[in-house]
């Protein structure tokens, strides 16, 4: 399950179809080396964006 608490590199590697996902939001953060250790809730404070919004946007592309 993902929540905002997961770092970007947990549901990227475990979900990579959420990249495009991260992408159309306006989070590039893919190649970010801060997207190792930053969880969705920080990126998204950082970018202006409201983390559960990302969330249930995330969650409805993974199989």
């Amino acid at each position: 399950m993902i929540t905002k608490k997961n770092t970007f590199k947990e549901v990227i590697e475990k979900h990579p179809e959420t990249i495009k996902v991260f992408m159309d939001s306006g989070m590039h953060c893919i190649g970010c080396p801060m997207a190792q250790m930053e969880t969705i809730e920080q990126g998204c404070e950082v970018h202006g964006i409201d983390a559960g919004e990302l969330v249930k946007k995330l969650k409805k592309v993974i199989r």
